[in-house]
């Protein structure tokens, strides 16, 4: 089942982020969510976990209505959604078996043998077999990256939610991380929302391109449709163009 959103609107003071956002992420497809810096990205991605909430509008996680749910039916439907963190947010004290079995041990009925079992499932799954024993600070950026991926996906999610994935990665190694997301989606079966200013990485990974502008999704297609879009907000994205901007409401 997909993640929707529907005319969210959500404010901090006088400053509004979302004014009406719409948008849905279809069941097992990867929609990347793009935009300028501050276009209120990361904002939607923690409204779909309830970490942030909405003055208006509705928001759908399969079944699930996340304002309407209480506290102990968000953790409920939290563990069923895998939050791949911008910069990783690895424990440093804590090696990356540990990192990735955090998830797991708030399970129920599960065995430390069936932890270690699922530790290294996913840590091959992202390829990072044989580094369990080390720590977050004898890992490079892309490797943390993957870790944090690792995490996300120990306790076998149906939703995967990306904040900035290929963000301070040099381009070969965002290219992996792009393989792993779409790798996530075919493997392993989950409808994914990615948030990404990386418009490389958006055409490599995700099924749908939805533009977040002025607090509203202002498009949303395949790539090819994004690419040859005539809409002056997204061409001035498309071809780093600012100039295109002048005069658009």
């Amino acid at each position: 089942m997909g993640i929707y959103v529907e005319d969210v609107h959500l404010s901090f003071g006088t400053k509004v982020v979302l004014d009406g956002v719409t948008v849905v992420a279809n069941n097992r497809e990867t929609l990347a969510v793009i935009g300028p810096s501050g276009a209120g990205k990361s904002v939607l991605l923690k409204s779909v976990v309830g970490l942030l909430h909405p003055s208006r509008g509705v928001i759908r996680v399969g079944d699930q209505v996340v304002g309407g749910l209480t506290k102990d039916g968000l953790v409920r439907m939290r563990q069923d959604v895998g939050y791949v963190f911008q910069f990783a947010a690895l424990f440093d004290s804590m090696t990356i078996a540990d990192n990735v079995a955090m998830g797991l041990r708030r399970l129920e009925g599960i065995t430390q043998a069936g932890i270690d079992e699922r530790v290294r499932e996913c840590l091959e799954l992202v390829e990072l077999d044989g580094l369990d024993a080390r720590y977050p600070s004898e890992l490079s950026g892309g490797q943390r990256k993957r870790a944090g991926l690792a995490r996300a996906i120990a306790t076998k999610p149906t939703y995967l939610l990306y904040d900035e994935p290929t963000s301070g990665l040099d381009p070969v190694t965002g290219t992996v991380i792009d393989r792993l997301i779409v790798r996530m989606r075919d493997e392993l079966a989950v409808t994914g929302i990615m948030v990404t200013h990386d418009l490389h990485s958006a055409y490599r990974s995700a099924d749908r391109i939805a533009m977040l502008y002025g607090g509203r999704i202002r498009f949303v297609g395949t790539s090819d449709e994004f690419r040859s879009a005539t809409d002056p907000v997204v061409r001035s994205f498309v071809e780093g163009r600012p100039e295109l901007l002048e005069g658009v409401t």
